[in-house]
């Protein structure tokens, strides 16, 4: 169990405002208004990270909500990770210059594993792989195409890349309100040293606390939060606690 154990809020853009969609399918989103706004509400409830994510550089494959998270970068004084779009080195480098703490590949370091070398040689402890799994197997281009590699094989592969950290999403149960998996998240803590952040199905405290239990480092929540079924401050209670009043 990871006593240091971090939940981070999720601040997705699409067209310049904050939405959560329904297993990461356009069509289904939920809007919730401006990025800022947004990351500084939940800095002022006390998050210590902050998950950003381009959804539209997500499914076209280039960033497209640029000027929204730069808001956000600029606005807020706590450690950030951002993905959505980040495809060559140069991307990634150009984020990192710009303020960015972490960058987040996940398609880009799916189709060309080097690249996290490349970039992590440069900034270490910069580069966070995004390992996103339908059915136990990892998917790329915004969830759409298997990726023919289950997680736990590519997490140790990202390892000896330099991966800082392994963003675990499970998308059978993303977006949907209806809780976690532990299991993936078990295996994947079994087959790495690299910290793994969870993310997706996160509904409950209890569901934050059994992922904690399951070995994951940190879990990204979004429609949870925005749907006010706990608070940040409920959240880190629970977890100082180690149960759910």
């Amino acid at each position: 169990m990871n006593e240091s154990f971090e939940v981070i809020p999720a601040v997705d853009v699409q067209d310049g405002e904050v939405v959560q969609l329904v297993q990461g399918e356009r069509g289904t989103e939920k809007r919730y208004g401006d990025p800022v706004e947004a990351a500084e509400r939940w800095i002022d409830a006390g998050a210590e990270t902050l998950h950003l994510i381009d959804l539209d550089g997500a499914f076209e494959g280039e960033r497209a909500n640029a000027e929204a998270i730069d808001a956000v970068v600029d606005a807020v004084d706590v450690p950030t990770q951002l993905g959505g779009g980040i495809r060559t080195a140069d991307d990634a480098t150009g984020l990192l210059e710009r303020g960015v703490d972490r960058v987040i590949l996940g398609t880009a370091a799916v189709e060309n594993p080097e690249l996290v070398a490349e970039i992590s040689e440069a900034y270490p402890e910069s580069v966070v792989v995004s390992l996103d799994a339908k059915d136990g197997e990892v998917v790329v281009e915004g969830w759409t195409e298997g990726a023919g590699i289950a997680p736990a094989e590519a997490a140790d592969r990202y390892e000896g890349l330099g991966a800082a950290a392994i963003l675990f999403t499970n998308v059978d149960v993303e977006g949907r309100l209806e809780g976690v998996r532990t299991e993936p998240v078990e295996e994947l803590v079994a087959a790495t040293d690299v910290p793994i952040i969870a993310s997706g199905g996160v509904a409950t405290l209890e569901d934050v606390l059994a992922l904690r239990e399951a070995g994951a480092a940190a879990v990204v929540v979004g429609s949870a939060l925005y749907e006010g079924q706990f608070t940040l401050e409920e959240a880190r209670a629970a977890l100082e606690a180690g149960s759910v009043d």
